[in-house]
């Protein structure tokens, strides 16, 4: 028979191993959001591009218009 796991179920290996070394899982998951954030924030600010590198053709001011 196959045993189904349920919230109920306690994982005592990785609950100790989580003890012991922290919570990997979790720790990757907020760096990645982290990054995420980080990655939009530059690349919609307005000085992402610098004064010598041309818009994107979707930018408001045009491809290659200089702030």
């Amino acid at each position: 028979m196959t045993h189904s796991p349920t919230e109920d179920d306690h994982l005592p290996i990785y609950e100790d191993l989580v003890r012991e070394r922290g919570d990997a899982v979790a720790e990757a998951q907020t760096a990645a959001t982290h990054m995420q954030h980080q990655a939009a924030e530059l690349l919609n600010s307005p000085d992402a591009h610098g004064p010598d590198r041309p818009r994107p053709a979707h930018h408001p001011d045009g491809p290659f218009t200089r702030p």
